[in-house]
């Protein structure tokens, strides 16, 4: 098999990783080992940050609902599960958005599911 010379494919890969480290601190942005641990740590916290971000919109979500819903007399767990009883397929993020800008419809809906 002929000699296979990798000067110019492990270049483009080194660079490659050095293109993600941009803004990085003192070696990590310009030190290609280093650079491969940051962008290791740095890419698992974004993946952690992407699935805990769903976590706190589903909770901010609840918190709205129930807001809503006290002003007019009931609790955020009575108020689902009367709309799941009533098989109202609203999610929690348009029944927030419901209760923060359509005061009116969201009383609706809640006299509909009493």
């Amino acid at each position: 098999m002929p000699r296979v010379k990798r000067g110019v494919s492990a270049h483009k890969k080194r660079e490659k990783v050095l293109k993600y480290t941009k803004g990085f601190k003192w070696g990590r942005k310009s030190k290609e080992r280093a650079a491969k641990e940051a962008l290791l740590h740095a890419w698992t916290q974004a993946f952690k940050g992407r699935k805990e971000k769903k976590r706190e919109y589903r909770a901010l979500w609840n918190v709205q609902i129930n807001a809503g819903a006290r002003q007019h007399g009931i609790t955020y767990s009575k108020l689902i599960n009367s709309l799941k009883k009533k098989r109202v397929g609203l999610d929690r993020k348009s029944l927030a958005d419901l209760a923060k800008n359509e005061p009116l419809t969201f009383k609706k809906l809640i006299e509909f599911v009493n």
